[in-house]
This record gives structure tokens, sequence and C-alpha cells, in this order.
């Protein structure tokens, strides 16, 4: 028997399972993730459960017989229940086969042996199982040698034809990506050479489900191992066009720029380093995604060129995030925001910049800067490494100079001092035109340091703004 390394609270609760299925006549099993996280090590939350008969049936015999379990839920179109003790999920299933149609990852479904179970699995790392049953509780099951491919670090499908595996289920190349980038495994070369055959079939999954993985792609410590994988094997192309766009070196009058692609993904890697912020980490991903379609060879430079990308990829941000499905809320408009100021403090450090330059910055990031600094320390990628610490160096400075013009003009989380509502009240007119028009003036006139930002100095331009204007106050 192998031993497992069982945590004692969750070793309780699976003999607590595996005695009620034993009295309901049920053979039952640990399968899957658990069970090579246990091997790996690593935290996991999520047990699932497999039983030769219904699961349903077992899950609710369980959850009523444990007083720690919480609400069961039952999810009958999938023939699985979950319920939870503390912050343990547990998930429950009868033992099943499956057969697909190629135009759905949705299988028809059958009730198996664990033998059938296991071979439907998407990788002999997940197909690792071990029986809580009171006769030979902690027996390991292994049939693919699931336990020489945890060992080895290799993912690789259980069936000998990983076609068939992929085929089935086109979601499968993602997790296969996912979990080579998380574990830093590699992909066995028969697996890996399935995946670029099967690429085209990943269309028929929804966008959500892909997005899900390339998410877990993204927050993994080091996510170019994964987004290298998914651009090799033909994957990124199939839903992440504009990223795959960026990769390629174009040469003009022996002129070379660096690849996008590659630069990208260096900067991301540099800021994950720093940050586990998602969306931070997707401003990184999407940073100079605007490039190709701003690349121009300058006869005169005898250079390239990439004027505006900033610009057109915030543009383009908010037409990847409709398309990938991703949320148009605050996460769109940080990460909008992000790309599209960018180039704002690589070019405040290349300058002597002035108080006013100063302010904007501060008024433009407002709360956002921390972020927007962390990811341009992050887009220094050159292999020139006295040409990095010069540039952060600079960075340096000029968050000391943000600092010292922030602390004096209180300008980083600025609400102008004089407000529509007392423009209209002070001169009795409607919300418009005029309103908006001084209120700008106002803030123009802060930020340029004509005047200081407090209510006072302000009242007073406006009123000889809006005298300018031919507008007297109400009496």
């Amino acid at each position: 028997m192998f031993p497992l390394p069982i945590p004692p609270k969750h070793l309780k609760l699976l003999q607590t399972i595996g005695k009620i299925a034993s009295q309901l006549g049920y053979p039952a099993y640990v399968i899957g993730g658990y069970v090579r996280d246990l091997l790996l090590n690593r935290p996991c939350k999520d047990i699932d459960i497999v039983c030769q008969g219904s699961g349903i049936e077992l899950a609710a015999a369980a959850a009523q017989q444990i007083p720690e379990a919480g609400k069961l839920v039952v999810y009958k179109h999938f023939g699985t229940a979950v319920f939870r003790v503390d912050d343990l999920e547990l998930e429950f299933v009868g033992a099943r086969k499956e057969s697909y149609d190629r135009s759905s990852r949705k299988p028809h479904v059958e009730d198996g042996t664990l033998e059938d179970d296991q071979n439907r699995r998407d990788f002999t790392i997940n197909a690792l199982a071990f029986s809580i049953n009171p006769a030979n509780f902690g027996a390991f099951i292994d049939p693919f040698n699931g336990l020489d491919d945890l060992q080895n670090g290799i993912i690789k499908t259980p069936l000998s034809n990983p076609d068939i595996t992929f085929s089935d289920d086109p979601l499968r190349m993602m997790r296969a990506v996912r979990f080579a980038t998380q574990l830093h495994f590699t992909i066995d070369p028969h697996t890996l050479q399935a995946i670029t055959t099967n690429k085209e079939r990943l269309r028929i999954i929804s966008m959500e489900r892909i997005i899900a993985e390339f998410n877990k792609i993204i927050l993994s410590p080091k996510p170019s191992i994964g987004i290298k994988l998914l651009m090799d094997t033909g994957l990124l192309g199939q839903f992440f066009p504009e990223l795959h766009a960026m990769r390629g070196i174009d040469t003009q009058n022996g002129v070379a720029h660096k690849d996008n692609f590659y630069h990208t993904l260096k900067v991301l890697d540099n800021l994950c380093l720093k940050s586990d912020d998602l969306w931070l980490r997707w401003a990184a991903l999407l940073h100079d995604i605007g490039k190709p379609k701003t690349k121009c060879f300058d006869e005169q430079e005898n250079d390239w060129t990439f004027h505006g990308h900033e610009s057109v990829g915030a543009d383009m941000t908010v037409s990847i995030f409709k398309r990938l499905k991703l949320p148009l809320n605050e996460h769109l408009q940080f990460v909008r925001k992000l790309v599209g100021m960018h180039q704002r403090p690589i070019f405040l450090t290349n300058t002597e910049p002035s108080d006013s330059a100063l302010r904007r910055l501060l008024f433009e990031a407002g709360n956002d800067l921390d972020a927007l600094m962390t990811l341009c320390r992050a887009d220094m990628t050159s292999k020139n490494e006295e040409k990095v610490k010069r540039y952060l160096q600079n960075y340096d400075i000029l968050v000391q100079k943000l600092y010292d013009i922030e602390k004096r003009d209180q300008l980083r989380y600025w609400q102008p001092p004089i407000d529509g509502a007392i423009i209209m009240q002070t001169f009795g007119i409607q919300p418009g035109k005029q309103v908006g028009e001084i209120k700008t003036a106002i803030r123009e006139a802060i930020l340029d340091g004509e005047i200081p930002n407090d209510y006072e100095a302000a009242y007073a331009f406006m009123l000889q703004k809006a005298a300018q204007m031919q507008l007297l106050p109400v009496s």
C-alpha cells in the first residue's frame, strides 16, 4: 500500500465517507487533483470522490451524517453533488464512461467502473486514485504510471492516442498548458504534437472556459512558460490573434526591431515578481498590443517607430476584453488606463519634467499611480544591466519628484475645489457647455500652476473666467 500524506483532519473525514459508502454498497475512491497535490505537497481544498453507484445518493447520506457538512448542492444534469466542510469542498460523482460528438465537448455519459472513469481523465497525473473503502483504505490505484510521470514532471494523456483525448474535449489542451506552467512540468512530445494537430478544435469551446484557463496561466509564477507553449502549438492564434500578431522581427535597411511578443512576455514575468494582481498582469500583457498596427520604418531616422501605440493599444483593450468575455467594468478601465499611460513616466524620465507635467501625471494616474510605476519598471528589459540600472534609478528620481509635488499640491486624489453645482448656483445657469468650460479652465489653471489648489483661488479664477464669457453672478 502506497503511503499517502493525508492530513489528519481530512483522514478522519474520508474514513467516515468510506464507511457510509460501504453501508450503501458503493466502492468509493478519491481521484484526481487532490491525490496529485498530496504527492506534490501542494495545498488543495477540493476533493473529488467517485463511487461505483450514485454519487448523489452518497453525497446526501454523507451530508446528513457529518455534523460539519454545509448545504448540499445537487446537479442532477451532471450527476454530481457538492458540500463543504469548513474550507474544504467535496464533490461526489458516480463512476462513468463517456463518448463524444465531434461538434460538442458535452459527453454522452453512462454508468461505468473506476477503470472507465480513470480512462476518461485528461492526464495520467490526474488519473491517480486511492480507496476510501474500510477494507483497503489508502490503497493506491495508478493504471497509467501517473506516479512516474509526477515524479519526472511529465504531462501525458492516459490514452495512448492523445488525439482522442483532445478531440473529445479540446479544453484539455489548454489544461495541459496550464498544468505545465503551474507545475513547471514538461508536456510529453507525443502529447504536445497532438495539441498542435488538434488546435483548431479549440473553436468549439466557449470563450469563457478558454479564458478561465488562460487566466490561471497568467496567474502562475512565470506565465511566459505557458504563453510560449500556446504560441508554439498554435493555440494562441485560435483565441488571441492580437497577441499572436506581435511575434516576429522585420528588417529594413539592415535595421531590425525587437520581437515585441517576447519583450511582452519578459515584461509580464518581471511584473509577476512584484505583483500577483490579475489585472495588472493583463496590463503588462497588453501594454504594447498596439505596436503591430503602428509599426513604421522612418527613412529619415533609419529606424523603426511605433508612434501612438499606447493610444491604439488602449482602444484595442476594449475590443479584446469584449471578445474574450473579460469583465467590462472597473477592471477594463484599469487595464485600458495603464496601457494608454505606460509611456508617460518613460518620457518624463528622459527629460527634466516641469511641475505642470508632474501634476498632470499625478492627476490622471490618480489611485493607479503605484500600479503604473510598477508596470513601467517591469518594462525595462534590456540585456544591458547598466542601462537597466540607470533607467530604474531615473524612475526613483521621478517618484521622488512626484512625491514632493503631491505633498505640496495634493493632486493624486484630487477633487476640484469648485464643482458644477457651485458654478450653476453662482451664475444661475443650467447644466451645459458653459459649466463644463469653466470647470475645465479651473482644472487646467491648477495643473499648470497658475493658481493654487484651494477654494478661494479657484473661486476668484472662476469669476474672472465667467466675466470673459459674459456671465455675471446672481445677486
